[in-house]
């Protein structure tokens, strides 16, 4: 079976690039391939005020910022990474959703928090938070890198009868990097701390259990979740956060998951779920 590549998009953005070596590094760890991405598109208000000759100068123009902007990205895979394989692929259509489509089947898809090419047409920053809301594999959305290793790996446990999948994606991510896991859970208003604390226990045993060489460490924080995420971010390498299908605390401007994207110190994961 052919191993599940790594996606990355750039958009010619050093935040880009500085996703790519993220995917690169993320890449040789779990010896799978690299694909790079980047989509263009006329926006629609160019579409509307340039005749069709200069619409075909402009749209010629934005795609050779896109070439160029894959194969510096692949330029910088290819340093970060000797050796590593790599593929280049230019997208059409909008880069929202031709760079999260091109999610489907991979491993993970990396972005940039943010990013700003040559032309607008090729914005990153939005389309990383697009794809954390809909893209059918993880998506990771890199910070501005610091150089510090922590060798810890957070999660944020909201439903403890349903994180499966982000636990799955923390526990091999921690094994690969020979971390510890810090687990933190915000039971809400309704439940008293040192229940929340048993059941959290509870579920995590038989995680150690399964990955006996991850040390784990178990947090239950009082208030909101996002704030313990955002402050977990800074003394993590990466925080994992599941994304549900249909759940509604998941979903709109006002939930953890966008919250802790705008204001987090370090690498996010999304892990959707069924």
């Amino acid at each position: 079976m052919t191993a599940k590549p790594i996606v990355t998009g750039t958009d010619g953005s050093e935040e880009s690039l500085q996703a790519v070596e993220w995917a690169a590094r993320e890449a040789v760890l779990r010896g799978v391939p690299l694909r790079i991405v980047s989509a263009t598109s006329l926006l629609p208000r160019m579409a509307g005020l340039q005749t069709q000759p200069d619409r075909d100068i402009l749209a010629s123009v934005i795609r050779s910022e896109r070439d160029r902007a894959l194969a510096a990205a692949a330029e910088r895979a290819a340093e970060t990474a000797p050796g590593l394989p790599i593929d280049a692929v230019p997208l059409e259509n909008q880069p929202a959703q031709a760079i999260t489509g091109s999610g489907s089947g991979a491993s993970m898809l990396v972005l940039g928090s943010r990013g700003i090419g040559a032309f607008a047409a090729m914005v990153l920053g939005s389309v990383s938070r697009y794809a954390a809301a809909h893209a059918s594999c993880p998506v990771v959305v890199v910070r501005d890198e610091t150089g510090a290793v922590h060798r810890r790996i957070g999660i944020g446990l909201g439903n403890l009868d349903d994180c499966a999948d982000s636990l799955t994606f923390a526990f091999e991510e921690a094994g690969l990097r020979q971390a510890s896991l810090i687990a933190v859970h915000a039971p809400g208003p309704y439940l008293a701390e040192e229940q929340a604390a048993g059941a959290l226990e509870e579920l995590l045993d038989g995680w150690r259990e399964k990955y006996p060489d991850v040390m784990v460490i178990q947090e239950v924080v009082p208030g909101h979740p996002a704030r313990a995420l955002v402050g977990l971010s800074a003394r993590a390498d990466l925080v994992v956060i599941g994304r549900h299908a249909g759940h509604p605390g998941m979903q709109g401007p006002g939930t953890v998951r966008h919250a802790v994207l705008n204001h987090a110190h370090g690498t996010i994961v999304i892990v959707p779920s069924p």
